[in-house]
């Protein structure tokens, strides 16, 4: 199959493309794990800056991935979440993060403790 510079006829290359911008993953995650605000996309991640940070989420609203809420009342107090079919990647996730846990020399109880988490928030 030859794929086109403009048209992704693959749906895996289609999904890749949503997601492998720096950064989506991670916010993904956050997302699920329950961060809405921008402050707290931030945190953890210091080499993300407030513009890169900003780009990114319009970017994963123009693809559909999250929806912003804007307060009526304070317009500064905006939160993000999850769509749909940001939602859809929840299982997506999960195996990559048993993969990365599985392939690294964490010890019985901790590679426990972050199946456990994952799979309680992701699937």
């Amino acid at each position: 199959m030859e794929i086109s510079k403009h048209v992704i006829s693959c749906p895996i290359e289609l999904v890749v493309s949503l997601i492998r911008k720096k950064w989506v993953i991670q916010i993904i995650r956050d997302l699920f794990f329950g961060k809405t605000r921008f402050h707290e996309f931030k945190q953890g991640k210091p080499g993300l800056s407030n513009k890169v940070l900003s780009n990114c989420l319009k970017d994963m609203e123009k693809n559909g991935l999250i929806h912003r809420i804007v307060d009526k009342c304070d317009k500064k107090n905006v939160k993000y979440f999850l769509t749909d079919k940001g939602k859809s990647l929840n299982k997506v996730l999960y195996e990559i993060a048993m993969i990365g846990v599985d392939g690294e020399s964490y010890s019985d109880k901790i590679k426990d403790d972050v199946k456990e988490t994952f799979r309680d928030t992701l699937l």
